[in-house]
This record gives structure tokens, C-alpha cells and sequence, in this order.
């Protein structure tokens, strides 16, 4: 198992203080296309559990609940998961909520069918990029689907600020709290060796809304072995 340095895994600290207020969680409330699409895809699958890994304000596990799946949401914030149960009850949709790090998941081996751990495990040097999908793929089943982002090369914070470790970067950037925090970013050969034990279905370097925001989105079938 990967030895991690915890204290580059500190992001949700900046998140808890944003999920507590409107604005904060103003632009966290809409369900990403590519994660909408991927829904029915899903059940040609078969998919029946799915873990909505740093579910941040609730967007994707509310969706997932409301398409029919047993959703699990996890993530570090109290505030968020206090804001996704409340979501979640007036909508009448179980949800189990969970709080923790990332990098220890409270879930039994090859519980879920399906993860999303979208603007997520970047949140960290690469030790903590590595140890999460650790976890991921040991609570993922075989043949299961992950579905997440990561941050691109390209992105117009990469090289920006101090450099903490390899590929690891944080800054001062006023526009986004949270980048005073570790983030990692990675080019597609990268990615694809951090994901070495999947198959990949899609893989695209997406443009978020901010200017030259640009994310990694990716798709992959666990290995069987």
C-alpha cells in the first residue's frame, strides 16, 4: 500500500468554510453532463451500488438516487454532507452518508458496481493521488466503473506558485480558496499510468468554466484480475 503524506490532503478545510453559505454552493448544485450521460450507461451495465466519492454539496448523489441507484456519499466536510441530507430527505431519496478522508474508505472490498470521484483525488501530492485510487479499486468490484477528473497540464495553474512536490503545486489565487491547498496535476500518459489497473473507456481534456480550466475526464472498467 502506498505510503501517503496526509498533510498535502488538506483541501476540504477550504470546502467546509464554501459549503456553508449560498454562493458558496452556487456553482456545486448542477450535475455535470458527462456524469448525466453516463447514467444510462450505467444500467446497460448492470450497476445497482454506486459511491459518490467527495459528493461535496450532494449534485451527483442526489442524481445517482434519483435514477434508481443505492447511493453511498462520501466526503471530508461536514457541511457538505449535512446539506445532502437535508437535500436528500426533501426529495424522500435514501442516501448513507459518510464522512471521511479519501484515502481510508469505510467500505467492505468490492462493495460498490460504480465510483464518481469527480474534482476530487487531485486534492493532494501524488502519494495521495495514488493511495485514493487504491481505495477506489478495492471498493470497487471487478469489472466495476470509475468515473472522475483530473487536473490537466494544460490547466492555467499548473506551474503557477510553490511547488511542493512533484507535479504538485499550491498559490495564493484569490479567485479560488482552495488552490492554497496541495493540488496534482498530470498529462495523459500520467493519468493513464496512475489508472493502470483499468481499462479506459473515454478519456478527454475538458475546459471547465473558468478560462483554461482544463480537467481530465475519464472513464474506466476495473480489471477483472
Amino acid at each position: 500500500m502506498t505510503e501517503i503524506d496526509l498533510t498535502t490532503a488538506t483541501a476540504h478545510e477550504a470546502w467546509s468554510e464554501r459549503w456553508q453559505t449560498d454562493a458558496g454552493r452556487a456553482d456545486w448544485l448542477d450535475v455535470d453532463p458527462d456524469v448525466a450521460a453516463t447514467i444510462p450507461l450505467l444500467r446497460e451495465h448492470g450497476v445497482r451500488s454506486v459511491l459518490d466519492l467527495g459528493c461535496g454539496v450532494g449534485r451527483h448523489a442526489l442524481a445517482l438516487a434519483e435514477a434508481g441507484f443505492e447511493v453511498c456519499a462520501f466526503d471530508g466536510s461536514a457541511e457538505g454532507l449535512a446539506f445532502t441530507n437535508d437535500a436528500a430527505a426533501s426529495r424522500g431519496l435514501a442516501i448513507d452518508t459518510r464522512q471521511g478522508m479519501m484515502t481510508d474508505l469505510p467500505y467492505d472490498a468490492s462493495w460498490f458496481d460504480y465510483v464518481l470521484a469527480f474534482n476530487v483525488i487531485y486534492h493532494g501530492d501524488e502519494s495521495v493521488v495514488r493511495r485514493s485510487i487504491e481505495e477506489i479499486s478495492r471498493v470497487l468490484t471487478p469489472r466495476g466503473w470509475y468515473q472522475g477528473t483530473m487536473l490537466s497540464k494544460r490547466n492555467r495553474n499548473y506551474g503557477v506558485g510553490v511547488q511542493v512536490a512533484p507535479n504538485t503545486f499550491t498559490n495564493d489565487d484569490p479567485g479560488d480558496s482552495d488552490k492554497v491547498h496541495p493540488h496534482y496535476y498530470c498529462d495523459a500518459r500520467e493519468l493513464l499510468d496512475l489508472f493502470r489497473g483499468y481499462e479506459p473507456l473515454h478519456l478527454i481534456d475538458r475546459l471547465h468554466k473558468k478560462p483554461d480550466s482544463w480537467h481530465w475526464h475519464f472513464l474506466g472498467e476495473r480489471h477483472a484480475a
